[in-house]
């Protein structure tokens, strides 16, 4: 009786790819290669990729798309201010980036030129941009207009910057549990939305002290 060959999907391919990475410490030579290796034909492989570079792409993607399927499911979520929401995607987020932390490290860190390494994001930026859109309430946006005139599209920019900054913190964090990362994550944030009401001093001198004990502990 013939084997009953495995169905391929998206995420097969993206679980193989991870897995290929992790055990050579290269991605895959070619799409031939990795199809051949792996029991699959090329032509699945371009029904849902067109390069492999793509699937790289499309990992950190996911890990945002999975991030907010997991917050759209918590019924507490729907009625949580901007900063809660904002708090808890982060958390969530950076809970499913730990539980893939070997391949997300070695990912980032695969190429001496940072910018290559960053080319990996533009999926997650696209997504990102769009999630802090969705957040951003009509309370927040009169506020905005009284007081700053800032424009939504500052905010998606300010909020990508510390975004990777906080992954930056996190690649460097070696506290256990990345407890380092939960305080990070919470005294920024704090401080990026008090920024907004202009209101900081407190919240920039304690984020400010946060990071100085970091730099010193870390010499």
């Amino acid at each position: 009786m013939a084997i009953k060959k495995t169905m391929i999907t998206k995420d097969k391919i993206v679980s193989l790819y991870m897995e290929y990475t992790l055990e050579h410490n290269e991605k895959p030579k070619s799409v031939y290669l990795f199809a051949k290796q792996n029991n699959f034909s090329e032509a699945e492989f371009y029904s849902f990729f067109g390069t492999i570079e793509s699937i790289e792409k499309e990992i950190f993607k996911m890990f945002l798309e999975k991030t907010v399927a997991l917050l759209q499911m918590d019924p507490n979520y729907h009625g949580y201010d901007m900063k809660s929401k904002m708090l808890s995607f982060y958390f969530t987020f950076f809970e499913l980036l730990t539980a893939n932390r070997s391949y997300v490290s070695q990912s980032l860190t695969a190429d001496k030129n940072q910018l290559k390494n960053l080319k990996q994001l533009t999926g997650l930026r696209v997504a990102f941009l769009d999630y802090v859109t969705s957040i951003i309430s009509d309370e927040y946006r009169i506020k905005q207009e009284k007081l700053q005139k800032m424009q939504e599209k500052a905010l998606q920019e300010s909020s990508w910057i510390q975004f990777l900054m906080t992954m930056k913190f996190w690649l460097e964090d070696d506290s256990a549990a990345f407890e380092k990362t939960d305080i990070y994550i919470e005294k920024s944030v704090k401080l990026s939305f008090e920024l907004m009401n202009i209101a900081p001093i407190d919240s920039l001198i304690d984020f400010g002290k946060f990071m100085f004990k970091e730099k010193i502990q870390n010499r």
